[in-house]
């Protein structure tokens, strides 16, 4: 399962990691789908969670393997209109041999969602950068989705001294212009919201989403996960609003520079029917100093949930180089 540790972002915004070690359990009570326990806890003085039975090392409760304590940190992070918990099976894969926490993005899964909040790209930098001293977890592995992914090497860049690794999953380093913006405006728009189920919220975005080229039932199932029960149907956990201004504080604007300035090993992957194109994937890696490329077939966007066998040998030979550099 994940234990939920309470940490505070930029402006005093409330954020919930989530740190996962153990698998998930057979119909655990009072855990949401992905196993995460949603019961914070907060950092201690040394980036423990001061919790009991937080960050064991040897064995989970169940015999499951964990990581010692002392292991390197790895934090994982969203993209635009995702949660900590898409992050679940990777994290409980990387647990054996790391302190694998993903995070909640300030508007997104369960931290704070301040209607007047900033929404900036400096705002998601910095939150990183705080959850990452909170916890502890410094020199870190960054691994980032889309959004995610701009906010890990922005925050490489800035702070190269907390960040040893750093993967990058299908992010475009170039400008996307005002008809990318209007496009996700009207995408938004058309959600036929409430959704009665959560069988509809499948269908509609694994099958009938105008996006949708072929069906796609992990698609679905991401979107599923980021849905709760209301009292007229299901809806998103966040905003629309607030991901549309998230959204516009990147889309204008390249990214090259910011590439540039990460000194660490960065991995670049895309989805070979990703967002990202392979000649654009292939210059980020020429722009990174020590940037290296990997790409997943039969996945999309959503590289990860695709195609998660696939997704996890692409980034162990990387992760190993790390480990033993």
């Amino acid at each position: 399962m994940a234990r939920r540790i309470d940490v505070t972002g930029t402006g005093g915004v409330r954020l919930a990691a989530w740190e996962f070690g153990d698998p998930p359990k057979t119909d655990p009570a009072g855990l949401d789908p992905a196993g995460i326990d949603p019961a914070p806890a907060h950092p201690t003085q040394d980036g423990q969670a001061g919790q009991a039975g937080q960050g064991g090392a040897g064995t989970a409760p169940d015999g499951a393997a964990t990581a010692p304590d002392g292991s390197p940190g790895v934090l994982l992070l969203h993209g635009l209109m995702g949660r900590a918990s898409h992050w679940a099976p990777t994290a409980r894969w990387l647990s054996g041999r790391y302190r694998a926490v993903a995070l909640d993005q300030r508007g997104h899964g369960r931290s704070d969602k301040p209607p007047q909040g900033a929404f900036t790209r400096g705002a998601y930098v910095d939150d990183a950068e705080a959850a990452l001293e909170q916890l502890g977890l410094a020199p870190v592995v960054l691994i980032g989705h889309a959004m995610g992914a701009l906010t890990a090497w922005q925050l490489a860049a800035k702070r190269p001294d907390l960040v040893r690794g750093l993967v990058i999953c299908d992010m475009r380093a170039s400008a996307l212009g005002a008809a990318s913006q209007r496009e996700w405006d009207q995408w938004f728009k058309s959600w036929p919201l409430p959704f009665a189920t959560l069988a509809d919220v499948r269908k509609w975005f694994g099958e009938d989403d105008p996006w949708v080229e072929r069906p796609n039932p992990a698609r679905g199932e991401f979107y599923a996960e980021v849905m709760a029960e209301s009292p007229d149907g299901w809806r998103p956990v966040f905003e629309p609003e607030q991901m549309l201004r998230s959204r516009e504080t990147w889309v204008y604007d390249a990214h090259w520079e910011e590439l540039a300035q990460v000194q660490c090993p960065a991995l670049v992957v895309r989805g070979l029917d990703g967002e990202l194109g392979r000649a654009e994937a292939q210059e980020m890696v020429r722009v990174l100093p020590r940037g290296q490329y990997a790409e997943v077939a039969d996945a999309g966007h959503l590289v990860h949930y695709d195609q998660p066998e696939a997704w996890r040998a692409a980034i162990e030979p990387f992760l190993d180089a790390l480990d033993h550099d």
